[in-house]
């Protein structure tokens, strides 16, 4: 696994979406907490497929600890922290791997009800603020959508961003996840993504916290950037390398 930092000129303190691109290619090393089972043909269960709150596992071990996110590793996994660079937070952690990448931040919520409904509905705002598209679909974790933004590349040739938003309400808390590059499009591409999505664990912490206000993250313990920015794991897996992906599109903000 790698590490890289990036920043995030974001329109509010740990509040941004984004979807990122390019990756390298990587095979997944295990499930450690993931139901075998396909939850696609039945009501999609939490507490039995993921991800999981911090209560419902029984040992930290083994896990990458960003502080409200604990990831499990995988052989080749590129990570990246977002920075926001009005205040240094680390506002969003993304996954990178096969040619895609998969943005996780988590949220205080209430405890009586859900963020997800609300939110997809702003987030349908934002992107036809922006003169963007909007699809909701039936997914794997339940209702998710399909945003395309027009875009300009490099050439200056016309074309769209893609992104694909996924969300799962826990007890207190939001996960929300954008699948970008091959993923938001390719169901199969996106397949390992969703199993890594599946296996994040959130810790929500007792402190009262607003609903909506993002749980806090951090860099893993001990872990020191070299001259490139990279930030090894404290469980470093072989095949090691590549060049950090670049960051996507800013799309819409929770809150």
């Amino acid at each position: 696994m790698v590490f890289g930092l990036g920043k995030k000129n974001s329109k509010g303190p740990g509040r941004a979406d984004g979807t990122q691109d390019d990756a390298n290619t990587v095979a997944p090393a295990e499930d450690r907490h993931v139901s075998v089972s396909d939850p696609s043909d039945v009501a999609y269960d939490r507490a039995v497929h993921g991800p999981f709150d911090a209560d419902e596992i029984s040992t930290r071990d083994g896990y990458l600890d960003l502080g409200a996110l604990l990831i499990t590793p995988y052989d080749g996994l590129q990570l990246r922290l977002e920075v926001e660079e009005r205040t240094q937070r680390v506002i969003a952690v993304t996954l990178d791997l096969a040619g895609s990448s998969l943005q996780l931040q988590a949220f205080a919520a209430p405890r009586s009800e859900g963020l997800w409904p609300e939110i997809r509905e702003q987030i349908g705002l934002s992107v036809g603020s922006q003169s963007g598209s909007i699809e909701e679909l039936d997914g794997m974790f339940g209702p998710e959508l399909l945003a395309k933004l027009p875009a300009v590349a490099a050439d200056g040739s016309r074309g769209l961003r893609v992104a694909r938003f996924i969300g799962v309400d826990g007890p207190r808390w939001f996960l929300r996840g954008v699948l970008g590059g091959d993923a938001a499009l390719d169901r199969d591409a996106a397949a390992p993504l969703e199993t890594l999505f599946r296996a994040v664990v959130v810790v929500r912490g007792d402190s009262p916290l607003p609903p909506r206000d993002l749980l806090a993250l951090r860099l893993p313990k001990d872990a020191i950037a070299d001259a490139t920015g990279h930030v090894p794991a404290e469980q470093p897996a072989e095949g090691q390398g590549g060049e950090p992906y670049r960051r996507g599109p800013e799309i819409t903000q929770i809150g």
